[in-house]
């Protein structure tokens, strides 16, 4: 069989997106840089302003990627979410804050892509092999899984309370650092559940990623990182056109 060149390769991925899907991503990736120049970072617990940005531009980039992936129903999102993983930890350690976030994305995150990755590559549809066969969640399921993240969010969020990080992020302000951690805990919580839905291939992980993307934002906020901001209104836009794909795939394969 002839090997495709690396210009047969490149055409190929471009066909693989719509439209709407390439305006919506670089769409993202050029208000992203231009909220860079407009709200440039400041130096933090001895890191220069320009390394934080290229990270939050990078971590731009990698997420809006891997979303795009997944409403598309595609097994590679899970490849380009690890390269998502390392920079969202590199931010924490950077930032000294959201320790609850950089452990889930270590012990759990980082694994569950692996896996699912491999789960994915199971299950490709009938007629289509680059998409994924998706399915819906049970009701009891939902109950369960809300009540694991109300339990999770007190419980670790208290215990980050008890802890000092030493971050300057917040000027000194007790308040807000309280605020992120009990954010941070149930952003974290959600996550898992989140992650779990992705794995198991159930259309409810883009209602997590709403609930999920809605906290990051009240934390971007708090904390200054107007950049940020950008990506998670890319979230939202991508979230609602990912539920409304995979609802669309769910109706037309019941079985």
């Amino acid at each position: 069989m002839k090997k495709k060149s690396l210009g047969k390769k490149v055409s190929e991925l471009w066909k693989f997106f719509s439209t709407y899907e390439k305006i919506w991503f670089f769409g993202v990736v050029i208000l992203a840089g231009v909220f860079a120049v407009i709200f440039p970072e400041e130096d933090i617990n001895g890191i220069k302003g320009s390394v934080i940005m290229f990270l939050y531009l990078a971590d731009t980039f990698l997420n809006i990627l891997c979303e795009l992936l997944i409403s598309k129903q595609s097994k590679w999102n899970f490849i380009v979410s690890l390269f998502v993983e390392l920079t969202e930890i590199a931010i924490c350690v950077v930032l000294s804050y959201r320790f609850a976030t950089m452990a889930s994305t270590l012990f759990f995150w980082i694994p569950i892509d692996i896996i699912s990755f491999i789960n994915w590559n199971k299950h490709p549809d009938r007629e289509k092999e680059q998409l994924t066969e998706v399915r819906k969640l049970s009701g009891l399921a939902e109950f369960l899984v809300i009540s694991g993240i109300i339990i999770w969010t007190a419980g670790v969020g208290w215990f980050l309370t008890t802890l000092d990080f030493g971050t300057e992020l917040f000027g000194g302000n007790r308040t807000l650092e309280i605020i992120v951690c009990y954010l941070d805990a149930c952003v974290s919580a959600v996550g898992v559940a989140n992650g779990v839905f992705i794995l198991l291939r159930y259309r409810e992980q883009w209602i997590a990623w709403y609930i999920s993307t809605l906290l990051e934002t009240a934390i971007n906020i708090i904390s200054g990182q107007y950049v940020l901001l950008v990506l998670k209104a890319g979230y939202l836009t991508n979230t609602t056109y990912g539920f409304i794909k995979w609802t669309k795939y769910t109706n037309q394969n019941k079985e």
